[in-house]
This record gives C-alpha cells, structure tokens and sequence, in this order.
C-alpha cells in the first residue's frame, strides 16, 4: 500500500516528474516521489475521496504519474470512497472543508467496486493534471468556471486557488489577495501565535479557517513566515512565542504582529504585485512580476 500524504494545493507543481519532486523538495525542505518506477505493477487499485479537494488534485497527479510509468489504464481499477459531491455549502463560505472519509471497515467491501475509469473519463483526469500544472493557469480557470463532466471538484477547487491571487478593483487599483486580506485581517499591533489568529478567525466566521481546512493549518505559518521575510521594511514582524522552535508545535513557536506599513497595505492596497511576497500557486505564481496574474472582479484571471 502506498499513501500519497502530499497537499499540492499549495506549493508548486510541475507535470514532470524529476522536477516535480525537485519543487516539491524546496517547496516542504524534503520530498519522495510515493509513486515509484519500477514496472513491476501489473494491477494498481486507487481510492480516492470523491470530495476532498486535496485528495483530488492529487488523483490527477497519480494518473497522471501512472501514465508516465507505462501502466495501461485497464490495469488502474479506482474507487470513490466518499458519498458523491453535494455541490457548495450555500450557508457559509463556498470553498469546500476537509470530508471525512468512509469509516475503515467498509474499505475491504468498498474496494471490491473498484473498477478501471473509462478511457474519456481518465484521460480528462491526466488533461487537467497538465492544466494544473501549466504555467498559463486561465485554461484550467475556465474549465473550473464551466465544469467537466465527472469532476465536481472543480467548481470549489477554483474557489479556493483564485483566493491566493491579487485582486483589480474598479479603476485599476491593486489589492492582496482574499487570503493575505483575511490573514491582515486578523492580525493586529499585539503579539499573536498562528493559533491564536486561526482562533480569532474562527470566532468572527471561519472564513480563514475553511480555506485552512483545506491547505492544512502548517500553511498559516508558512504564508506569515514569507511575510516577514518580504522586505527589509516588514509588514509583519516576528519574534520567538511561547513554544521553543523545533520542538513540534509550529503554530505556537512564533508570535506575529502587524506594523503600521502593513496596515496601510491592508487598507490601501497594492502599489505594485512585488509589494507582496510571491506565493507558488500549482504551476505558477501569485504576486510575481515574470507571471503577473490578477484577478478580475467578475471571477477572470487576466495578466495585468
């Protein structure tokens, strides 16, 4: 049994393998491809959740990879193990939470359904891992907008991926990104560790929070730590928490706090894409000035 433990809904991803993991090695300090080469696999079983957005970008990768190896898709038998995609929970926020899987007893009974994907259906799996990983993200935007049969996670995965990108208003003005405002938003000018803003967030919506639910909760203290690293000028300020670092509770090791220049960014916005640290997005980058994606107030992702 292989488990694939990654989250590539942060980070960078590359269709190819060697730089895939090249990227991924940087992007967590160390990485192993879970898929190995060998060409010893003669039958592949792949259970996937059908709703988890983390579990799914990740079964296009595994097609994707699997198709690389050589394996012939009527070798590759796949079970969705969740209850079938419900649509957006039209009461809160519409990006979609971690679900919980099938309990474990039912795997044995679940895994005889296991059965290869159509031919059209797969290789739809393989396309959208090459769009994802494209360094152009509009065709994947539009296929998420439009919906390709079979892939309800679409819709709430581009929910979620258009939130990390820089934002034009009416009149051409700049503003960070749904994220980095929610995350603004709930800093302040007192000491605070990541728990404690992923605490008050919870507490004024859990807006942060459901995105967080899906990157995983170890990506606030990441975006916070580009924060303080950005500039010489900081946003944010950092200094040592409560925990000593390195002893296994990322979230309490540091506190942060905004200064008055990152309120005026919160505030007023952007006065260019490189005033926010740069933030690998699937196949390219938010924030970067050799990939300057913003985001449109009907939805759209347009170079600027």
């Amino acid at each position: 049994m292989v488990v694939d433990p990654d989250c590539l809904l942060v980070g960078p991803s590359h269709t190819g393998t060697p730089e895939h993991v090249l990227a991924r090695q940087a992007w967590w300090g160390s990485f192993v491809d879970p898929i190995g080469a060998d060409g010893k696999m003669n039958l592949v079983i792949v259970w996937v959740s059908s709703t988890n957005l983390r579990e799914r970008v990740g079964f296009w990768r595994v097609c994707g990879r699997l198709r690389e190896c050589g394996i012939p898709r009527k070798d590759i038998a796949i079970v969705e193990l969740d209850p079938p995609f419900r649509g957006l929970d039209t009461r809160e926020s519409s990006v979609s939470t971690w679900c919980s899987a099938s309990e474990l007893s039912t795997l044995p009974a679940r895994l005889t359904e296991a059965r290869p994907w159509p031919r059209e259906r797969y290789g739809r799996a393989v396309r959208l891992w090459s769009q994802y990983t494209a360094a152009d993200p509009r065709p994947l935007a539009q296929n998420c907008a439009r919906g390709v049969d079979g892939f309800p996670e679409l819709a709430p995965l581009w929910e979620l991926l258009s939130s990390f990108f820089p934002r034009r208003i009416a009149g051409g003005a700049l503003r960070l990104s749904r994220f980095d405002e929610l995350l603004m938003t709930m800093l302040s000018a007192e000491w605070q560790t990541p728990l404690a803003v992923v605490s008050r967030d919870m507490r004024s919506g859990m807006n942060l929070w459901r995105m967080l639910s899906c990157t995983g909760d170890l990506f606030l203290p990441r975006r916070l730590e580009h924060w303080v690293d950005h500039s010489s000028s900081a946003f944010v300020e950092r200094a040592p928490g409560p925990k000593p670092p390195d002893a296994g509770y990322p979230m309490l090791s540091e506190v942060y706090r905004l200064t008055e220049r990152g309120m005026r960014l919160r505030e007023q916005g952007l006065e260019q894409l490189t005033d926010a640290p740069s933030l690998p997005v699937a196949g390219t980058e938010a924030y970067s000035a050799s990939a300057p994606w913003v985001l449109l107030e009907d939805g759209r992702l347009a170079r600027l």
